[in-house]
């Protein structure tokens, strides 16, 4: 058995299951980011303290996917995607009830952890269910719902919260969460093709280390990690740039910025596409090329140029990242390495990657302006390029044939 092939109405019930989960994952974990002065205000905390309600989301999420992605080889992917989905509708929810500071941060940080069940299995449930004809451009589509949904996470949220208040707001992400996890639940197919692991502990070690032991997995991992700290650190700084001069822009202007997501949308499907007919090698310098572009536009002082910046780097990093999440697992399951355990260690470095480097990037904007983030970004891209060349020299895994 192949796989769903497209035009087949199993594949079209997987991509857009798939994409639906994806816009509900990535909108719960940005839902705060965009009402953060409201919520400093309404708990008296410092702006510092008003970012834990983000950056423990995703350090949740991060160690999460160290267990989901295994898990996930264990009990199944269906099971694992249905169960993350419907418990993180009902812990955003539960955020939009919390009593008070401590316990908003709470849930929070436990939405990270639920909603990790996602993104640790979706390029491992693709490739086992699809035909590998299509693995790329399918896992750019799902890249693709999580731009939408990051996107999606922030606008709504802003808006609802304007009109009345953050708790509506959250409310209004739960809402939004529960009708993109009922869409999943009613159009995903089950796994057909899913063998289940042996749930030991020696199985789960020696599975880690064969995670960690190829060259070009290590690679990937590190690509994930470099490409998205260079787009956390333009964003992170973003409104402090712009709302000095030459623009002075106000906090809801400079928020319109993050319209430029569904650029990505589209990139990382028509480099999917790419890859599926090129192949990942070639495709891969192109998009981080793509990114050092825009990330080099933005040191312009007109407002129009920016944003032509911002959507080039935006294209780029996407075109790299829907790439790469979806070369994970199929170099993992060519080289023998568990599926899940590669997807979940290149998701945890490239959250990681957005903690370490999305802060430094504040340090570089303290001692060197906007040009000093933007060296830290295209130092970044220029590591992904030099990883994805890396890749070029590394032997492929796949048969005869294969576009890696």
């Amino acid at each position: 058995m192949e796989g769903h092939l497209p035009g087949t109405a199993g594949y079209r019930r997987v991509v857009v299951a798939l994409f639906a989960a994806g816009v509900a994952t990535f909108a719960l974990l940005y839902s705060t980011q965009a009402i953060l002065p409201e919520l400093a205000a309404q708990f008296g905390v410092s702006t510092a303290e008003s970012t834990l309600s983000v950056s423990l989301t995703t350090l949740g999420l991060g160690v999460a996917l160290l267990v989901a992605g295994p898990l996930s080889d264990v009990v199944g992917r269906t099971r694992l995607i249905h169960l993350s989905l419907t418990a993180s509708a009902v812990v955003a929810a539960a955020c939009a009830l919390a009593p008070g500071w401590p316990a908003l941060v709470v849930l929070r940080t436990l939405q990270g952890i639920t909603l990790a069940g996602l993104p640790a299995v979706a390029t491992a449930y693709l490739r086992e269910e699809l035909h590998p004809s299509t693995h790329a451009r399918v896992a750019g589509l799902y890249v693709g719902g999580t731009a939408l949904g990051g996107m999606a996470g922030r606008l709504l949220t802003g808006a609802v919260a304007q009109a009345g208040g953050w708790r509506w707001a959250l409310a209004a992400a739960a809402v939004f969460g529960l009708l993109c996890a009922l869409t999943v639940r009613v159009l995903l197919p089950a796994s057909r093709r899913f063998t289940a692991a042996p749930a030991s502990t020696r199985a789960l070690l020696r599975g880690s280390l064969r995670a960690v032991s190829d060259r070009g997995l290590l690679a990937l991992y590190g690509i994930g990690g470099c490409s998205m700290g260079a787009l956390v650190a333009v964003f992170n700084t973003l409104g402090f740039r712009l709302s000095g001069a030459p623009f002075h822009l106000g906090v809801g202007a400079a928020g319109l910025m993050f319209l430029v997501y569904p650029i990505g949308s589209v990139s990382s499907a028509v480099f999917g596409r790419l890859a599926d007919g090129y192949g990942r090698r070639t495709v891969t310098p192109l998009g981080c090329l793509l990114a050092v572009v825009g990330a080099l536009v933005t040191l312009s002082s007109s407002l129009p140029v920016v944003v032509i910046g911002l959507a080039l780097l935006t294209a780029g990093f996407f075109a790299v990242h829907g790439v790469a999440s979806g070369w994970v697992p199929a170099r993992a399951h060519a080289g023998g390495v568990s599926t899940g355990q590669a997807a979940s260690l290149y998701l945890f470095t490239y959250y990681l990657g957005s903690s370490v480097f999305g802060s430094l990037a504040g340090r570089a904007w303290t001692d060197a302006g906007w040009p000093g983030v933007v060296a830290l970004a295209v130092l970044l891209l220029i590591g992904t390029g030099a990883l994805t060349l890396l890749l070029r020299r590394t032997p492929a895994h796949a048969p005869a044939g294969s576009k890696q």
